[in-house]
This record gives C-alpha cells, structure tokens and sequence, in this order.
C-alpha cells in the first residue's frame, strides 16, 4: 500500500468512475439447495464471512453456479459491512454479498490497491438509512476515481504484480501444506503409518 501511496502523492492525478478502469458483476446467490461442504461442483463464497486476510477462505460448493468470478478478480464485500476485500485465488461463484471486479487495462494489482484505498469513500455506504449498508452497482459503477497517467499505472503494475504473485503462491503451499497434514496427522494418531524406523 506504500509503494500505491508514493505513486498517487508525486504525480498529477485525473478523475475518472470506477467503471472506467474495471467491470463489475454483482454476485446472486444459487439455490440452496445446491450448497454443499464436501467439494462437490464449483466453490462458492457468500460473503465477507469467508474473507481472509487477502484471500478468502473455502467452505461451501455449489452445484447450480450462477455468477462468476476469475483469479485474480477483486472480491468486495457489498452488504453490511460495504467495503471489505479479498482476491479470488482461482473461479469461484459469487453470492449477493459480494461483487467481483475484474481490471479493464489487465493491471488486478493496481485494481486491489485502488479499491483498498476507497475504504472511507465505500464506508459512506454502512447503514446509511437503514439498519444494514449495501451498496448498488450503479453506485460502484460511478464512485470517483483517482488514477495516475496509464505510463504510471503500467510501472506500478510491473514493480508490484510479481509481489502479489509471490503472496498468493505462499498461500496456495500453505492450504496445500495444511490438508497434506489434515490428512496425516489421524493416520500418524491411529497408528497407521509411523514415523521413521
């Protein structure tokens, strides 16, 4: 976020909307029906309740997927609270919480910083007349923007994209890691296989 900060403090900014950089898809949940926990179909986020700390979490499938979100689409959290974000790790169906951005000029990690510099513009949004915020997709479509020149962006995106490639590879050997020892760690318990010997 530091680097993002410096970028946006030593050059000259133009206003644009956020629909002007990237397409945005609001998320709809499928039938309950097709929710499952045990892999079956496609995986499936609700809401910010599956958000990490950069990547969300898995825990439902579904079978009927009905919106769409790509790796490296920016996941953001459109109802109570409007604001939070994570990256998609890999395709995954979106529900109504959320809405997936998807970077119009393919710079995803100029796109994440921008949107996590929002936060107070999206905070507005949090129980603004009702009990529960939400926010509308013609009202991301048109939050202003601040963006460098495309030169700029191209150079942070160059500088910074191969960072998050490295962030979301330690991920993805973590979860790996973790089920390999989800998986033999009551092997290892039960005594059916030992170590060493």
């Amino acid at each position: 976020m530091l680097v993002y900060e410096q970028m946006l403090g030593t050059t000259s900014l133009s206003k644009c909307r956020l629909c002007d950089i990237a397409s945005i898809t609001m998320g709809q949940s499928p039938a309950g029906s097709s929710y499952n926990e045990e892999g079956m179909g496609t995986v499936f986020y609700q809401g910010r309740t599956d958000f990490g700390f950069r990547f969300p979490t898995r825990r439902l499938y579904t079978t009927e997927p009905k919106k769409m979100a790509a790796k490296n689409d920016v996941l953001l959290s459109v109802r109570a609270p409007v604001g939070d974000i994570n990256v998609a790790n890999e395709s995954c169906c979106i529900g109504r919480g959320l809405s997936c951005l998807r970077s119009l000029h393919n710079t995803p990690s100029f796109l994440y910083y921008t949107m996590a510099s929002l936060r107070s513009q999206l905070d507005q949004f949090n129980g603004e007349g009702t009990v529960f915020g939400s926010i509308s997709q013609d009202a991301l479509n048109n939050l202003s923007v601040q963006i460098p020149s495309p030169e700029q962006i191209y150079s942070f995106e160059t500088k910074v994209a191969p960072m998050d490639a490295m962030v979301m590879n330690n991920n993805e050997e973590i979860l790996s890691l973790t089920a390999l020892r989800d998986y033999l760690l009551p092997k290892l318990l039960n005594g059916q296989i030992s170590i060493g010997g």
